[in-house]
């Protein structure tokens, strides 16, 4: 086989190591276009885990790496005048030129060429003469430029600049600090990466190595318009790096930067549909970017090298070997990038969190990217975990989401919401819910949640989504809802019960999820309404009469009636729904409402009528009683709501008397693009949070007890919302708390069920071990 490898980056480095190892007949020739003692950056951090795989698969590269490497376990967070260390983190790092020579010299040990200052050919023409390509270009990848068509890129800029630094000092720890400027914020990003005394040129540092007292990679990152403001539009890198220096003095020191062909740049987020093209392949940054913030870029590339190699190995041919690589690696990527983009989006909106209590804004810091949780940091460091809770006002041994919290008059004795899931059970298809309601609400108010809320509750027969729906808009219906209020109050004292009121708008006149969701029904459909005549799925789901102002009066007084209801029926908290594509976010989506008079055009106009409808229902829903508005914070398509423009919806309930958001996202057309991912809609709430001032519910795949801790205390959320965990268990809480060891009054079992308040014994699973060793 020949290998052509273009970009002698690490990753490139490595892969044709690993080739050569496995196959010493193989030719590899690797392009480079800048001379071997060139590089850009400084330290390089890789990951235990990372590290494991190398010392695997070439035992003689981790030897000659583990030499190099500093290593520390501490983070100190500065943030005005102010120090926290949080420890037992465990992070190794190198100079980017020290990693380059031990690869440049296994290399040549393994006899792989290697064409430095030389251009390589296109991949198009190096794929006719060699049996693989290997583009690892970087993130400017002329490769992946070339075959665009191929390999579908997508590539996202985001709002704060950069430029990678270096001091000639190892800090003691890695080390963030906040600097507030009359420009605005600015952030340090540094770490040691060359020990004190190691340096190969003590006293003459130079890029990727350290002097006599070592070195350190220093970061600097802005917003865009805090950049421009300071004028470093307009500075070289000299100029630029003595600025930096002087914002930071105190960590530096009063010491100097210095830059390596540094520059001020975005960062990019790179996305490719595909990873290889015929015999060419995409490695490292070339396939996939991971913001700094998260130090994966290097671990990303040199994991890529390890499973192509291994792919090429286990699979019979290269095509199968390329499909089987991007498998393994694609789900291990996104995850990453999912934690990087919630990582620079926290540095993003660094501003918002800079009043929290300097303990919170450390936990919350650390925490940023989901990875590192409650749980986890708490392993690592109890007792800065124990004060952040001490400053939260936590009660020794009390689990963050068992602390109380007040809506209104309302006070949920813990932060766990049982979120609002469509049931499509109304006992007589008429809307009345029956048995099953009962049974459903009553079983997981009695698991312990401080809030329980109903399925979308509908304000008339045409408001329903399929005539499984419940609804509040007959007598009938508020005796029966009066029958599940009274279990929850008698048999879960405790616990409230909130209904949420909504009418289906153009997602109506549906059959049963179970039969086919969003699907019309076979027979017996009824009309439906919208802010604009546009059916959900055009050619599939009917087109909705656009309503006419008349109509809006009228749709205004249903929920006004069936608010009355709910209040005589005993609902402690109501909730509006304005979100998933029904009719209230029909009016708030701009793909939705293309209405040209007073309920139509800007935000203003689309929130009119959600407005109109919320101010009716607060008028007569009892003063004491808290009510709570859903919203979709972002459609997930083109020209779609933002998360600006959540902000601003989220400002405008508040103003109206919304006593806290309930942040959802999508579901308002049907060609959305989600981001899933584990708690993936919750930054959405964190930043309404945080910059309206509102409290909030968040909701989106929160699925554990530490998740829940996590989001509380970092002060991302007030509420979490959790929907498949309780269909999963409807005792969730009762069961987070015993795992826990918690036993307050904030998750108390039902009587009849404290016998069941600890984990059930299982069988003996160990054995006596053997008291005497012979050898």
């Amino acid at each position: 086989m020949r290998v052509a490898v273009i970009g002698g980056g690490p990753g490139g480095l490595y892969a044709a190591v690993l080739l050569k190892r496995l196959d010493p007949t193989r030719e590899i020739t690797v392009w480079e276009r800048n001379a071997p003692e060139d590089t850009f950056g400084f330290g390089v951090v890789l990951s235990d885990e990372t590290l494991g795989g190398i010392e695997h698969a070439d035992p003689e590269v981790y030897r000659a790496l583990q030499a190099e490497f500093v290593r520390w376990d501490d983070i100190d967070i500065v943030h005005r005048g102010r120090t926290l260390t949080s420890g037992g983190h465990g992070f190794a790092a190198l100079g980017r030129r020290r990693l380059l020579a031990v690869l440049h010299r296994r290399c040549h040990d393994l006899g792989i060429e290697l064409r430095f200052r030389s251009e390589a050919p296109p991949a198009a023409e190096l794929a006719r003469s060699y049996d693989l390509v290997i583009a690892a270009d970087g993130v400017h990848s002329a490769t992946r430029t070339a075959h665009a068509d191929a390999f579908r890129p997508q590539l996202t800029t985001h709002r704060c600049r950069y430029i990678w630094l270096a001091a000639d000092f190892a800090f003691d720890a890695f080390r963030f600090e906040i600097a507030e400027t009359e420009h605005g914020v600015v952030q340090l990003h540094a770490y040691p990466f060359a020990r004190a005394e190691s340096g190969e040129h003590p006293g003459q540092p130079s890029a990727g190595t350290g002097g006599s007292a070592g070195a350190s990679t220093v970061i600097v990152e802005m917003r865009e318009e805090v950049w421009r403001s300071a004028g470093l539009d307009r500075c070289d890198e000299r100029e630029s790096a003595d600025w930096c220096a002087k914002v930071f003095a105190d960590a530096l020191g009063g010491r100097s930067l210095r830059g390596n062909n540094s520059s001020w740049t975005a960062f990019r987020t790179v996305v490719n549909d595909r990873w290889s093209h015929g015999n060419t392949v995409l490695l490292g940054d070339a396939a996939h970017t991971a913001h700094f913030s998260i130090g994966s870029g290097t671990k990303l590339a040199v994991e890529d090298a390890l499973a192509l190699a291994a792919c090429l190995q286990e699979q019979p041919d290269t095509a199968r070997a390329l499909a089987a690589y991007e498998e393994e690696r694609r789900p291990v990527v996104a995850s990453t990038q999912r934690a990087a983009r919630a990582s620079l989006a926290w540095f993003e909106e660094l501003a918002t969190y800079l009043d929290q209590p300097p303990h919170q804004f450390a936990f919350n810091l650390l925490t940023r990217s989901r990875r590192v949780t409650h749980d986890n940091l708490r392993l690592r460091d109890p007792g800065f975990v124990a004060a952040v809770e001490d400053e939260a006002g936590a009660p020794p041994g009390t689990p963050p989401m068992f602390l109380p919290f007040r809506l209104g008059e309302l006070t949920l004795r813990n932060r766990v919401v049982v979120s609002p899931m469509d049931m499509y059970s109304a006992a007589d298809g008429n809307g009345t819910p029956g048995d099953f309601h009962l049974v459903h609400l009553g079983a997981r108010a009695l698991g312990g949640a401080g809030l329980v809320l109903t399925e979308m509750v509908c304000v008339s027969p045409e408001g329903r989504i399929t005539p499984g729906c419940t609804g509040l808009y007959a007598p009938e219906h508020e005796t029966a809802w009066r029958r599940v209020t009274d279990f929850v109050h008698t048999s879960a004292p405790g616990t409230a019960i909130g209904v949420q009121l909504g009418h289906s708008g153009r997602k109506g006149s549906t059959r049963l999820m179970w039969d086919g969701i969003d699907q019309p029904l076979p027979h017996g459909n009824w009309p439906l309404v919208a802010p604009s005549a546009l059916p959900y799925r055009p050619g599939v789901n009917q087109t909705p009469h656009a309503l006419a102002e008349p109509e809006l009066a009228l749709i205004r007084d249903q929920f006004v009636r069936s608010a009355q209801s709910a209040a005589r029926a005993g609902f402690d908290l109501l909730e509006l729904h304005c979100a998933h594509g029904y009719l209230l976010s029909g009016f708030l989506s701009p793909l939705t409402n293309h209405r040209t008079d007073a309920y139509g055009g800007d935000l203003t106009g689309r929130l009119r009528f959600p407005l109109e409808v919320f101010d009716a229902v607060r008028a007569v829903w009892p003063a004491g009683r808290p009510m709570t508005v859903r919203i979709s914070a972002t459609d997930w398509a083109d020209g779609g709501t933002t998360a600006a423009d959540a902000v601003a919806m989220a400002r405008a309930f508040a103003e109206h008397g919304a006593d806290a958001i309930d942040v959802s996202t999508g579901q308002v057309v049907p060609d959305e693009r989600p981001d899933f991912g584990r708690s993936y809609q919750t930054p959405f709430a964190d930043r309404i949070r945080n910059t309206v001032g509102v409290p909030v519910i968040a909701v989106g795949a929160i699925s554990s007890w530490d998740d829940v801790n996590s989001l509380v205390l970092a002060g991302r959320t007030d509420l979490c919302a959790l929907a498949r965990p309780h269909l999963y268990d409807p005792h969730w809480t009762l069961h987070a708390a015993a795992e826990q060891g918690y036993a307050g009054p904030a998750a108390p079992w039902p009587l009849p069920y404290q016998a069941g308040s600890r984990t059930p014994p299982t069988g003996r699973t160990d054995a006596p071990k053997p008291r005497l060793t012979l050898r």
